[in-house]
């Protein structure tokens, strides 16, 4: 029989602090008082002193209520009956389905074994060409989505969602408006693929602390899918939220803050859900695309900063599109040209490089300078190319996106000025130019 508490030393927050032996860290706690019973988890020990974070939070709770430590760490339901489902940050259904009867399995656990890790090959498709054609999004890749507030990430998200190639989409929302919970929930269901689809919602009304379980909860149900040899995609928004919640818990805990006073742990924190991401030998795998909102569009900032050095790369979403010149996939020279058509590499470059060319005469024409006739040919190209690629409601497979690309080229330039490889060309140049239809 564990041992019941029956004087909690201090409540501030979300926290409560009191006196036990014999506690383990990640323990969960079950505080009862007239009327309610409340669950909370042990997140500091100090010796005796045991400080229990609330689930629910601490409104209505007395020092003189009892605590009974239950010798184990916070669990979640695993099993094909979650699929098509929608639970709460505390993992309860919120969509009036029943309970799931499956087992428990703890969360927060270590990462997949690295010995039994396999390099990434293999390429997830999402029809959406500004990911598939310039930085392709790879299996077990772990990416953050870098925004700010107002942006269409959480469509973005949705849309990924819909049209990935995955077996299981688990979705993590973390201080979500009840709106963009909502838009998920019918999304999801118009389109016809919510019975491969798992929420986890914590709701920007709902306990600080129940945030920080979503990642954890969503995660520990992926690896199960991903042992059982399912393709896993997890879809996290917004781990600003994520990071937030842990700078006010650990201003509750009186813990000295580090830089704009987040903890100094906040890198540990963010890499032990990341480096989740997975591919198994054998088995399934786990991919990890996750939304981080930048406070006042500063990269600088200490969650986008940390995150930089975990994730192996980002999307930038500005002005309602993918930046081509801030996103960044660090694994697709492992898919493009080797998984994909053997133009995509060349076809890639080409165009970024006549779009970076097509911004410079932007500026001149800015700037009042005189423009050239080369000037004006790729100003011209680089409005077709933001209309026909760039746009996010552009939904496009791979091999049609690169043949959408050849034809913009044809449309404003000659072979030779695209610097293209002359095979390249004779097999890939459209015979006749499509310019004049989409101009």
């Amino acid at each position: 029989m564990r041992q019941i508490i029956t004087k909690i030393e201090e409540i501030t927050g979300s926290i409560a602090t009191l006196k036990a032996e014999g506690i383990g860290l990640g323990e969960l706690a079950v505080i009862e008082s007239p009327g309610r019973v409340t669950l909370g988890q042990v997140i500091r020990l100090n010796q005796e002193n045991v400080t229990v974070q609330v689930f629910g939070g601490t409104k209505g709770l007395a020092t003189n209520d009892r605590v009974r430590f239950l010798g184990r760490p916070m669990r979640v339901r695993h099993g094909h009956s979650l699929l098509g489902r929608i639970f709460s940050g505390a993992g309860r259904p919120i969509d009036g389905g029943p309970e799931p009867v499956e087992d428990e399995i703890p969360i927060g656990g270590p990462s997949f074994n690295p010995a039994n890790r396999i390099i990434p090959r293999q390429m997830i498709r999402t029809n959406i060409p500004m990911i598939d054609l310039f930085n392709s999004l790879v299996v077990s890749q772990k990416l953050p989505i870098f925004s700010v507030p107002g942006e269409p990430y959480n469509e973005l998200l949705a849309r990924v969602g819909m049209q990935a190639e995955a077996d299981v989409i688990i979705l993590g929302g973390m201080g979500l408006k009840f709106d963009d919970y909502i838009f998920f929930k019918r999304t999801f269901d118009e389109s016809g693929v919510m019975n491969r689809v798992i929420m986890f919602i914590h709701l920007a009304s709902d306990p600080v602390v129940e945030c920080l379980l979503v990642p954890d909860m969503a995660l520990a149900v992926a690896e199960r899918f991903a042992e059982a040899g399912r393709r896993v995609l997890v879809l996290l928004t917004d781990m600003t939220n994520f990071s937030d919640s842990l700078k006010e818990i650990s201003i509750s805990m009186e813990q000295i803050p580090s830089n704009r006073g987040y903890p100094g742990d906040l890198y540990s924190q963010l890499a032990a859900r990341y480096e989740k991401a997975v591919d198994i030998e054998g088995l399934g795998s786990i991919t990890i695309l996750a939304v981080t909102t930048m406070p006042g569009d500063d990269v600088t900032h200490p969650i986008p900063d940390n995150t930089g050095y975990i994730t192996e790369g980002q999307f930038y979403l500005r002005q309602g599109r993918i930046d081509p010149f801030g996103s960044l996939s660090r694994l697709k020279q492992n898919v493009v040209s080797k998984v994909t058509r053997r133009d995509h590499n060349d076809i890639m470059n080409t165009m970024i490089r006549l779009y970076s060319d097509c911004r410079e005469s932007r500026n001149k024409l800015a700037m009042g300078f005189k423009i050239s006739k080369w000037d004006e040919t790729l100003l011209a190209y680089g409005d077709h190319f933001e209309r026909d690629l760039m746009d996010l409601g552009v939904n496009l497979p791979l091999e049609a996106a690169l043949g959408r690309c050849w034809e913009i080229l044809a449309g404003h330039f000659e072979p030779v000025q695209t610097g293209l490889k002359d095979d390249l060309v004779a097999e890939f140049w459209p015979k006749r130019p499509a310019g004049q239809e989409a101009a």
